[in-house]
């Protein structure tokens, strides 16, 4: 067996070249198996022992590649937006720092793939969370959910989405002024979205408030 081989160089070889890369494809037969968990001890384990060995970056690509693969999706299990969200954030976090440390790396590409759907992820959980406190009239709850996900979790794409539900939150709350604010940077920063027209329906809506207060 692949492992039992592994082992055998990694004792006979224990300080050289060999028994480094023989530890790296002990971690690379658990994620070709699917033990992520195990594949992900494996290769962390490689990058605190062999610090400035080449393929750390490689390692590194790979825990964050596992941590993303873990962040499933099927039809066992409730919508993504509506589960817990520790494996992704755990996977947010270290596409991040991934792509912080190699940004030019050969698998640079496929880190940004996967960091722009894992981060979409996590703000379509915390729009989930701030529609589900927006039914129950907690407003404030509801606003500091969707500003949480606009402040940390930059370029999602969700972002005309969030402002408009930002806004109408605010406008529930009798916020009018931050309403008009937030709209109209929606409407200048993202012209082209699919939200433009919810973002116009507000702001007329504001508008004919206001002509009837002045009546």
């Amino acid at each position: 067996e692949t492992r039992v081989l592994m082992g055998e160089v990694k004792r006979k070889y224990a300080y050289s070249r060999y028994a480094r890369l023989a530890e790296l494809r002990i971690a690379d037969i658990d994620y070709e198996q699917e033990k992520f968990s195990s594949a992900i001890t494996a290769y962390r384990a490689f990058t605190h022992d062999h610090r400035t060995d080449e393929s750390v970056p490689y390692a590194r690509f790979r825990i964050a590649r596992a941590l993303y693969q873990q962040v499933s999706d099927t039809v066992l299990l409730p919508p993504q937006e509506e589960r817990d969200q520790a494996a992704t954030v755990d996977a947010y976090r270290e596409l991040t720092a991934f792509l912080t440390d190699y940004p030019d790396s050969k698998w640079s590409r496929d880190a940004k793939f996967m960091l722009l759907t894992t981060t979409g992820r996590l703000v379509r959980h915390e729009l989930y969370v701030a529609r589900y406190y927006l039914k129950q009239d907690k407003f404030e709850a509801s606003a500091k959910r969707v500003q949480y996900a606009l402040r940390t979790f930059d370029g999602s794409g969700l972002e005309p989405e969030a402002m408009v539900l930002l806004a109408e939150i605010y406008l529930k709350m009798k916020k009018v002024e931050e309403a008009k604010q937030v709209l109209a940077q929606m409407l200048a920063v993202y012209p082209a979205s699919p939200f433009t027209d919810a973002a116009r329906n507000f702001l007329r809506e504001i508008d004919g408030r206001n002509t009837a207060v002045a009546r």
